[in-house]
């Protein structure tokens, strides 16, 4: 699956979709007076706003590497999750905050039939626009698509506690106020696990230890004795991965011995695993300051 054009589909569908569902919310709300329904129609074009973030990301990051950027422009998909992150806090900012003076108002929810229908529409729209967005990132690997993927289950959890709201709002007064801060709780997590992960990829991360296990045996096969391979770091550019290690070798072994021994190395994880390494040789008895 190419992660351009599945980007731009993803986000595309869901600039229709979410502009159609703020269409037919506000007008809900308009109707049976329900001011819970029409924040939450805004809600939802918040979420075509993410859209967009994904449809310029996925453009962004498949520019190919210039003079200025070598690496290519691939992490623009995690600085365009964090955006997305950030927005998701926000939302979750103003559903705590409208959930406590709610609670502390002792203010009741009334809606109308016509929410009921309206919600339930909304509720099974978002979470389908949500599996399709999740089914995306696991295809492309791709966090920007992930992070909108939330920003639909957010929006199809808001309208299950409007609905909640809608069904017992009459036997409990406080419900409404209090899934809603549930809600923020699951929003805010949401965002926390978003901008982490970017973050990480963005810094530079350790590799897993499933790929340090891979990377054991490829050394290993490369040169019978133990090179005492340390420092791995792993730089995720999105459209390619760097790896930096080093390796201590025999110090009587020539410079051309050394080279031919790394570049192997080199050779063999790029075969396997695709992934750009870089091997620094020391030698064997070598102590370095951060061994």
């Amino acid at each position: 699956m190419d992660k351009t054009r599945a980007s731009y589909i993803e986000g595309t569908v869901s600039i229709i979709l979410n502009a159609a569902l703020f269409v037919l919310k506000l007008w809900a709300g308009i109707v049976t007076n329900s001011i819970a329904l029409t924040a939450d129609a805004w809600h939802t074009l918040s979420d075509s706003m993410s859209s967009v973030v994904v449809v310029i990301a996925a453009r962004l990051s498949s520019l190919k590497p210039d003079k200025e950027h070598p690496f290519g422009h691939g992490r623009w998909e995690q600085i365009a999750a964090m955006f997305i992150g950030f927005i998701l806090g926000v939302i979750a900012y103003g559903f705590m905050r409208d959930a406590i003076v709610m609670f502390k108002s002792k203010e009741a929810t009334h809606f109308g039939t016509l929410a009921i229908v309206v919600t339930i529409i909304s509720i099974v729209m978002k979470e389908a626009l949500a599996q399709y967005a999740f089914y995306i990132a696991r295809k492309t690997d791709n966090a920007t698509v992930k992070a909108d993927g939330w920003h639909h289950r957010s929006d199809a959890l808001s309208s299950i506690v409007v609905l909640i709201g809608i069904l017992f709002a009459s036997k409990f007064w406080w419900i409404d106020s209090v899934l809603g801060a549930i809600i923020s709780l699951m929003l805010f997590c949401a965002t926390y696990q978003i901008v982490k992960e970017a973050t990480t990829k963005l810094l530079g991360e350790e590799p897993s230890p499933e790929l340090m296990q891979d990377l054991q045996n490829v050394i290993h096969s490369v040169h019978e004795g133990d090179l005492h391979s340390h420092h791995f770091h792993l730089h995720n550019y999105v459209s390619h991965q760097e790896l930096t290690f080093h390796i201590k070798l025999d110090n009587q072994l020539s410079i051309l011995d050394g080279h031919t021994i790394a570049t192997e190395i080199e050779n063999r994880i790029f075969e396997k695993h695709k992934i750009i390494a870089t091997v620094h040789i020391e030698p064997l008895d070598f102590e370095h300051s951060r061994d």
